[in-house]
């Protein structure tokens, strides 16, 4: 959100993002002005403590204290909102689809654009749900899987809207029936490309697809012992900055590639300190954070936790993948990598060390996951996911001639 931030007020628009105070020095070290919400419930050093936590969960239990921490966030975001706004003096709000933010807007009669930072909200039973690792399919039996899957759904969100509609019918709201009536009318914009989504997706008129939401001189330097790379080819190992707690399964991608002729790193995402693994086999390179970006272009397989961000930063550089879902989205975006033929998914219940090694050495040897890796690369190159972002907003809101004006 920071970075289509910092694209908006490079054409000459003030931006201002909402949050909780242990997101206020990213925010302002991108340039960008921020304001406070949640002081109350949410004090600086709240945000780590609930990652931790999530880190070390997985499937069922990941999703159900999510749904607990959305939950949380909409109440503090219903009382504390409106006055923020207010304040601000807004013409218009970017909403993320996993906060309840619309409904602030819709009670101060402001348009709002709805972004996700996930696969979309999409009512249609060709496809599963963004949390579930099914494949789409048009077959009554895949339809009838699909229908039940968002009946389940909206069944764990259920405390979550009962907050929210209590606040709307206290606002002569509308009440939510459906996940998708959260979402604004005028325009949802998801930074998964059209190439990742799923071929049978029958998208809504003002549903867009772009592309990743990267900027470089946002990302923070990070020190690497480069000079430890050697000529093996690259395997770059992250389970992101969120769950990735777990020392079995760090453990179970060092001993796969140590089976291999690869070189591996291995990003702790800050969840665990690389002492605690001790020597792992094949001697990989151990980091508590990577410069991300820098290593894909050298990497020739990515071990994932089909991350969005991580799965669209590997595929901009065109590297397939094998993808190990950890809960939330992840299973839904493994499954469209599966989809496109630009990787393998391994459950995490299947989880071993024979075969995590046996996948990836097929992304490494068999030449159809590079391609597939290359095919949608090239498709995101040939879109500006920050700039087609922009200007969809700027149209959507009538804006455009402020961008006009600063050019």
């Amino acid at each position: 959100m920071a970075a289509l931030a910092r694209r908006l007020k490079q054409r000459g628009h003030k931006v201002v993002i909402f949050g909780i105070a242990d997101t206020e020095a990213r925010v302002k070290a991108a340039g960008i002005d921020f304001q406070l919400i949640g002081a109350a419930d949410y004090p600086l050093g709240t945000l780590p403590k609930l990652d931790r936590q999530l880190g070390e969960l997985n499937g069922l239990a990941t999703f159900r204290f999510t749904v607990e921490r959305v939950k949380n966030t909409a109440r503090m975001i219903l009382r504390d909102g409106p006055d923020a706004v207010r304040n601000a003096n807004l013409d218009a709000m970017l909403i993320d689809e996993a906060d309840m933010g619309g409904t602030v807007a819709e009670h101060l009669g402001l348009p709002f654009v709805s972004i996700a930072f996930f696969p979309p909200l999409i009512r249609d039973d060709r496809i599963p749900p963004f949390c579930f690792a099914w494949p789409a399919g048009q077959g009554p039996l895949s339809r009838l899987r699909n229908v039940l899957g968002m009946r389940l759904l909206s069944r764990a969100a259920a405390p979550i809207y009962a907050v929210v509609n209590q606040q709307r019918k206290a606002w002569n709201l509308k009440p939510l029936t459906h996940a998708t009536d959260a979402l604004s009318p005028l325009a949802q914009i998801t930074q998964l490309p059209q190439a990742l989504e799923f071929p049978t997706a029958a998208n809504p008129e003002n549903l867009h697809y772009t592309g990743p939401f990267v900027d470089n001189q946002q990302r923070p330097p990070v020190s690497f012992p480069w000079h430890r790379l050697d000529n093996r080819p690259l395997v770059y190992a992250s389970l992101g900055t969120l769950q990735n707690s777990s020392e079995k399964i760090f453990r179970t991608i060092a001993e796969a590639c140590a089976g291999l002729d690869v070189q591996l790193v291995l990003s702790l995402g800050g969840g665990l300190d690389p002492t605690q693994l001790g020597t792992l086999p094949g001697d990989p390179i151990v980091v508590s954070y990577a410069p991300q970006l820098q290593l894909l272009t050298r990497a020739a397989a990515v071990i994932t936790h089909a991350g969005l961000n991580t799965v669209l930063e590997s595929l901009a550089e065109g590297v397939p993948l094998v993808a190990v879902p950890q809960g939330n989205d992840q299973p839904g975006v493994a499954a469209r990598i599966a989809a496109r033929g630009a990787g393998i998914v391994i459950p995490r219940r299947k989880l071993n060390v024979p075969r995590l090694r046996n996948a990836t050495r097929s992304v490494l040897t068999d030449p159809q996951y590079r391609a597939a890796a290359l095919r949608l690369q090239s498709a995101m190159q040939q879109v500006d996911g920050l700039e087609m972002a922009a200007n969809i907003i700027e149209d959507t809101l009538n804006i455009r001639e402020f961008h006009k004006a600063a050019s």
